[in-house]
């Protein structure tokens, strides 16, 4: 009997002492499985947008540089130049939102060639994607070239004061008279605004739209205000959008610009180069 009696609080003791086993294990897991209470209070403390926040991407592929400005590329563009010539660019070219700005470069002796790009995807200065058309769109070709003199530099411009040449009287608007002088099939609108000369061409048969094209430009130049020429500029506006051409002097350098299609644009572009 007492045999029977102690083989039975031995059977008892063993499964007391198992029970207790696989509760302390269970319970030790379930501390493992749930956070500490400090780390809880740190990411209690994070905001929406820290606890939303992405990796950081690798910045060194220039296809995700979205951020690039004007001022930037223009300021690349000019490094790129590597000329002695005392040049300047325009502050900022004529690119919808989202665009960049991109170019290709060329530098002479006394010559330097810019011919500027927008793309819908960043693309480096002289990149070899530029020679495709269907990589970006031409915006302006800038060419600078120095001369050995002031002189031989202002006869590069074809200057002309309307007023002495003739020609049919038109009001162009704010106190501004153009005059008319056709010929050859051609039909030219001219007037002066200080050192500049500046006319629209159109063909005689479609008359208005010179006349239009020339009031649009001196209303432009109302709130804009073209480089000041040292000694003259010309701009040339074509209403068929072929023969834009502006180009003026700065001492012994002449900077012409052309390649635009837009002649408002132009003007635009010109513009920029105020200083």
């Amino acid at each position: 009997m007492k045999k029977l009696l102690f083989a039975f609080m031995l059977f008892s003791f063993t499964i007391i002492s198992a029970c207790s086993d696989s509760d302390e294990k269970n319970n030790t897991q379930s501390e493992k499985d749930l956070p500490s209470q400090e780390n809880q209070q740190q990411e209690e403390q994070q905001t929406p947008e820290k606890q939303n926040e992405k990796p950081a991407t690798n910045g060194n592929n220039d296809n995700t540089v979205a951020s690039i400005t004007q001022a930037e590329a223009l300021k690349n563009i000019k490094d790129q130049l590597k000329t002695n010539l005392p040049i300047y660019l325009p502050a900022k070219l004529p690119i919808p939102e989202g665009a960049f700005l991109t170019a290709t470069t060329k530098a002479e002796n006394q010559q330097v060639e810019i011919i500027f790009y927008e793309s819908e995807q960043y693309l480096p200065i002289n990149d070899i994607k530029l020679k495709n058309p269907e990589s970006a769109t031409v915006l302006a070709r800038l060419t600078v070239k120095q001369y050995g003199s002031t002189k031989e530099a202002n006869e590069q411009i074809a200057f002309e004061n309307f007023s002495k040449n003739g020609g049919q009287e038109v009001d162009l608007g704010n106190k501004i008279k153009g005059y008319q002088d056709a010929g050859v099939g051609s039909l030219w609108t001219g007037w002066n605004e200080g050192r500049w000369a500046i006319a629209t061409h159109t063909r005689t048969d479609n008359p208005e739209a010179g006349v239009k094209l020339a009031k649009q430009a001196v209303q432009f130049l109302e709130t804009h205000m073209l480089p000041i020429p040292k000694q003259n500029g010309s701009a040339h506006l074509d209403v068929y959008e072929t023969g834009n051409l502006i180009v003026w002097q700065d001492e012994t350098l002449v900077y012409t610009l052309d390649t635009i299609k837009d002649p408002l644009k132009a003007l635009e572009i010109a513009t920029a180069f105020y200083h």
